[in-house]
């Protein structure tokens, strides 16, 4: 995992030299993105604030979300259900492992991803421009 704290000044520093506002509300919602481990979905951002900031929505959360996509400094996670998942502290692809029954994410250290995009580009002659690669079972909190 990266440091949650150096996470939390480049995004900042990104928000910033693209001319964003700093309000008390993105703070707080960088904060959680750069903390997590879990990779948090908008629902779960607004819930941990909303009694700090009682007055925020959570279209306010979804907009900065979406704003710290844009500046390649979160990486969206999509599932078929709809809905989404955010992980900032790794914003670029790179494997998960899900759990089918409590949706927990994990990102697991793979040596060799790289030669793999490599293997597959030259196989079928592609350019990769970006990759998913998700891993899905049950978590060990859920087997026991």
């Amino acid at each position: 995992m990266a440091d949650p704290q150096e996470r939390f000044d480049i995004i900042l520093k990104k928000l910033k030299e693209s001319g964003h506002k700093i309000t008390p509300q993105r703070i707080a919602i960088v904060k959680i993105l750069a903390d997590s481990q879990g990779h948090p979905s908008v629902e779960n951002i607004y819930e941990h604030l909303k009694n700090d900031f009682p007055t925020m929505s959570l279209a306010t959360v979804y907009r900065t979300v979406l704003l710290v996509k844009s500046l390649g400094e979160v990486l969206e996670l999509g599932f078929p259900d709809g809905s989404n998942r955010y992980d900032a502290n790794r914003p670029y692809p790179h494997p998960h492992v899900i759990c089918v029954k409590c949706g927990k994410v994990i990102d697991p250290d793979i040596s060799g991803l790289k030669d793999m995009q490599k293997e597959i580009a030259e196989e079928t002659g592609f350019e990769i421009l970006t990759h998913r690669l998700d891993f899905f079972g049950i978590c060990s909190d859920c087997k026991n």
